[in-house]
């Protein structure tokens, strides 16, 4: 019997999969960015994004071409299921809330260690719902559509062409590129948007399922901004405490946020090793007795 083309790929290669997909999807990111920045009269300064005046319009604009792209490649390129990148919850729930919980915990041993080491200082405590909504939502969407794209898209097709760790390394060297933008950036930051790409990352070659990822960039975004103050990858947003950041930038971030921190770089590499050791030692009789499905890296 003939095999059935119409269910392979148009590009056989996952790696150039991915690559087609990246040159694409920046490109539309760029062209939508300059349009909606510069088409106000007077043009919307980048600046300003970092004291708070984000363009909302903006941000929901890269969410709707990030989902139209994998959308896209997925039924066009790979012709496979736009779900079949990983959002499948089925036994899944587990991922999602230590994802979730890891994020919490991060913030919270970091912003313990600025405090006691007398580097932050808390000012103020100021709600508003209506701010913790919104923000609330803008996480949630940002953590559905960098995880979708950087995780689901690229990672997903270089783990078809490439050793794990390998594509693993590249995809968060992507993600990286990805923030090169973000105001106050810092090769410090830098570093740690690589590290975190791995660390969101690191459940998916095992498992080839989103939530762990999606759930821990939410609650690291969530509670690192609009709950602990600071910035959020270099952006400004309203928050429940306020604080006041002094003593070296290496160690508090500075402008960046804690995201610019060496305390941060610290904090994931120690959750990276832990990972890696716990997937393991988990997956370890998995990946030598399991042939390889959507769910399962082996």
């Amino acid at each position: 019997m003939k095999p059935d083309l119409h269910n392979n790929p148009i590009v056989p290669q996952g790696w150039l999969r991915a690559v087609l997909f990246v040159v694409f999807y920046f490109g539309c990111l760029l062209i939508a960015g300059f349009f909606l920045l510069y088409s106000h009269k007077p043009p919307v300064d980048i600046k300003d994004i970092a004291k708070g005046n984000t363009p909302y319009l903006l941000l929901i604009t890269n969410a709707l071409i990030s989902l139209a792209a994998v959308w896209l490649f997925r039924k066009v390129i790979d012709r496979k299921s736009f779900e079949s990148i990983g959002f499948s919850i089925d036994k899944n729930g587990n991922h999602a809330g230590s994802g979730f919980f890891l994020g919490i915990l991060l913030l919270c041993a970091g912003t313990c260690i600025l405090y006691f080491s007398k580097n932050l200082v808390w000012t103020d405590i100021s709600f508003s719902g209506n701010d913790l909504f919104i923000s609330f939502g803008l996480m949630v969407i940002v953590a559905f559509y960098e995880e979708m794209v950087f995780r689901g898209y690229i990672l997903n097709n270089l783990l078809e062409s490439a050793n794990k760790w390998l594509a693993l390394c590249i995809s968060a060297l992507v993600f990286t590129l990805g923030h090169l933008a973000n105001p106050d950036f810092s090769v410090v930051a830098a570093g740690n948007i690589f590290l975190a790409g791995i660390l969101l990352g690191l459940n998916y070659i095992y498992t080839r399922n989103l939530w762990f990822g999606m759930m821990l960039h939410f609650s690291w975004n969530f509670f690192q901004g609009p709950i602990l103050g600071y910035e959020v990858s270099g952006l400004h947003l309203q928050s429940l405490f306020q604080h006041d950041i002094q003593g070296s930038v290496l160690l508090t971030g500075g402008k960046f946020g804690f995201e610019g921190s060496l305390v941060a770089s610290a904090l994931c590499l120690l959750a990276i090793v832990a990972l890696i050791w716990l997937y393991e030692k988990k997956y370890a009789f998995v990946h030598a007795l399991s042939p390889v499905s959507d769910n399962t890296v082996v």
